[in-house]
């Protein structure tokens, strides 16, 4: 099992500048890499995830720092819910973390036979088994297209409807082609977890809960997940109204350098390749 590396820590902590006496939110906790670096650095942390796997971590951490570190076991979409006082920074290390995808049993990784599950939350109902069970042909083929850009994805849509795989392994055999196997697993399960809506419902609640000054920055492993981070700053930037009248609104939010992983940590950490930091700060 690969360690479990916190991607583009150093960017995102030489972005977010001093964060003594500040509140932070990690919206993904993971392992705890990022909470952990941000309690060293003086802030108090409020942490996010869905995954009850994490929960061992951050008892650890919650009985170092104590009243510094709030661990709420949700996803980060119930941030507006569950933390109602407002923030100075929020970050997001979105994707599946390495935990997920070397637990052999959970159905995330092609390299493991294992059910085919791919919950983030396992208190949620609808695995991928029951996604492709319970889906028609037609929308089975639209998040095979849509978040695995399957340029066949009629034709496996149709073979997976047939065969109903229930395991990782089943999946892979019906598959065939290596090129597919990797993509079709990303389609599912970013579907079964709603990420895409997940990081849009989040941000919604960032933009109403951060602090002035404060900071939101995203770090994003695929092109869908930096779309969605890049068009939200980018509307958040923007000047509002008609520039060709006197009443226009200033812009909320100037835009903060992007980052992308240095070859040194790329040799470090292989899966940190495809990261993509994105941030914005409140005026």
């Amino acid at each position: 099992m690969m360690k479990h590396i916190p991607v583009l820590l150093d960017a995102v902590k030489k972005e977010l500048g001093d964060i003594r006496g500040r509140t932070v939110v990690d919206c993904t906790f993971g392992a705890g890499g990022y909470s952990r670096a941000f309690l060293e650095s003086g802030a108090k942390v409020i942490a996010f995830d869905r995954d009850t796997n994490v929960s061992k971590d951050a008892e650890e951490l919650k009985n170092q720092y104590g009243e510094k570190f709030r661990f709420i076991n949700e996803s980060f979409t119930e941030i507006k819910q569950l933390y109602q006082d407002d923030f100075d920074d929020v970050v997001f290390d979105l994707g599946i973390s390495s935990m997920q995808i070397d637990n052999g049993n959970r159905g995330f990784s092609f390299r493991f036979d294992a059910p085919l599950d791919m919950r983030m939350d396992t208190r949620m109902d609808g695995t991928a088994y029951d996604l492709i069970k319970n889906l028609t042909e037609a929308e089975l083929a639209d998040i095979l297209y849509e978040y695995g850009d399957i340029k066949k994805s009629h034709m496996f849509a149709r073979l997976l409807k047939k065969e109903l795989p229930q395991t990782t392994f089943q999946l892979c055999d019906l598959i065939k082609n290596p090129n597919d196997i990797a993509p079709i697993f990303q389609a599912l399960r970013i579907a079964v977890n709603d990420e895409m809506g997940q990081i849009k419902s989040a941000l919604s609640s960032v933009h109403d809960l951060l602090r002035s000054g404060g900071k939101c920055i995203c770090v994003t492993f695929h092109s869908l997940e930096d779309r969605i981070v890049k068009n939200t700053f980018r509307k958040w930037t923007e000047i509002s109204g008609n520039p060709r009248l006197p009443i226009i609104e200033a812009p909320k939010y100037k835009m903060l350098k992007t980052a992308l992983p240095l070859a040194e940590e790329l040799e470090k950490n292989p899966r940190a390749r495809s990261a993509h930091m994105r941030g914005v700060q409140k005026v």
